[in-house]
């Protein structure tokens, strides 16, 4: 956590540091740190609620990696409240690279557009899913 936000020859520190993460002053002691914390969970480690946010109390949860693959700045979510059950999903398209994909969404491609690579493409997700019409 402190070497990828205050080490500019950290690897990962173009993604932290540099994007202006940091960690609080607060944790500079390992006592605040635990108390705000508590002891790290067995395959857990710390992750940031939000991701442009700061490691600080209220924005920090230890995390299974499974739980952090999810919260990702390459990670979009999408209502999809007519499927039912799963109002919101997280998607990253297999095969398609992340910029490319929320590129096509940031020139006002439709989420069926962008998924597919596909412009003008007129059958949306939620009625190819229930139905075989399209």
């Amino acid at each position: 956590m402190r070497e990828r936000c205050n080490n500019p020859s950290h690897e990962n520190y173009p993604s932290y540091g540099k994007r202006g993460i940091a960690v609080c002053e607060r944790w500079d002691s390992f006592e605040n740190f635990l108390q705000d914390m508590g002891t790290r969970p067995d395959g857990h480690t710390i992750d940031r609620i939000d991701v442009n946010g700061d490691y600080e109390p209220g924005n920090c949860s230890w995390a299974t990696n499974e739980e952090q693959q999810r919260n990702r700045r390459d990670t979009a979510w999408f209502d999809l409240g007519v499927l039912g059950e799963i109002p919101r999903i997280a998607f990253k398209p297999e095969g398609t690279n992340p910029r490319t994909f929320s590129g096509r969404l940031e020139r006002g491609w439709t989420l069926e557009e962008a998924i597919t690579g596909i412009k003008g493409i007129s059958c949306p997700i939620q009625e190819r899913a229930m139905s075989t019409s399209c």
